[in-house]
């Protein structure tokens, strides 16, 4: 028996199968740019989703079923998930800084105008709108799902996160068939580098949120989660709502405001 409330994990595999995976993940993809060869990424991509499986299924065991996660424990988890966040806000300003960059003081190599000559960006008041509405219904879902589970309405909850992920998948599909229309492509000037850059990272950053939250409604199917210790949904609620704030940033500066 521990004289401290801290948690002192047991040796684990994970991280060193972890970075292995990580490491052929992106040689892998080095490889698909230079050689058109998906063998190396693809082996890669199924070491790190399956270590991602096995190690957030022992994190699941340590909280739920031997009681490691104690309130000095879950303190610091939301401490961490807080810089975590912080961290993703510092790499999408550097996309903002690129776009703006070039946008406010366009250079001679692309006319000198904003959008660039030939360029025909999206209209917002289209499927961006769409968008748009989709993700701040989802944060409004997801304020209705944790306002349920701290009232103890798990039902409620499970119905409310369901929407959540309906909607989050609704978007993802938006963008793929936007990016299939699109009149310009990444290798089109700054604009097409700078559009595609941020919009898709903000569309891996939905579809791991939505992976994040599907995870979080099984463990709430299967009662692993009550109205007094809920960190994993808390973390995943952040982390959403921060997703749709990056959109609206996004939209009012490259959609709306740079057309």
């Amino acid at each position: 028996m521990n004289n401290h409330p801290y948690h002192i994990v047991d040796n684990s595999p994970w991280p060193i199968i972890g970075s292995i995976g990580l490491m052929t993940l992106t040689s892998g993809m080095v490889l698909l740019f230079q050689e058109s060869k998906i063998t190396l990424m693809m082996m890669g991509m199924m070491i790190t989703v399956l270590t991602m499986i096995q190690w957030w299924r022992d994190i699941i065991r340590e909280s739920t079923y031997q009681g490691y996660h104690t309130k000095k424990v879950t303190k610091s988890m939301k401490l961490g998930m807080m810089l975590f966040i912080l961290s993703e806000v510092m790499f999408f300003l550097s996309f903002f800084w690129a776009f703006f960059h070039s946008s406010l003081s366009p250079s001679m190599e692309i006319g000198m105008m904003w959008p660039p000559m030939g360029i025909k960006p999206f209209n917002p008041l289209s499927i961006p709108m769409l968008n748009t509405t989709i993700l701040l219904s989802s944060g409004i879902s997801m304020t209705w799902a944790h306002s349920a589970i701290i009232n103890n309405n798990m039902w409620q909850g499970i119905k409310s996160m369901i929407l959540t992920i309906s909607l989050g998948m609704y978007f993802s599909i938006l963008q793929v068939m936007e990016y299939f229309e699109a009149p310009f492509s990444m290798a089109d000037s700054v604009y097409g580098s700078s559009f595609f850059m941020a919009t898709g990272f903000h569309g891996i950053h939905v579809m791991i949120g939505t992976t994040f939250i599907m995870i979080m409604t099984m463990r709430l199917m299967k009662m692993h989660l009550c109205n007094k210790h809920h960190v994993g949904f808390e973390c995943s609620a952040w982390y959403w709502h921060f997703v749709d704030v990056v959109w609206l940033f996004l939209y009012l500066s490259i959609y709306w405001w740079g057309s």
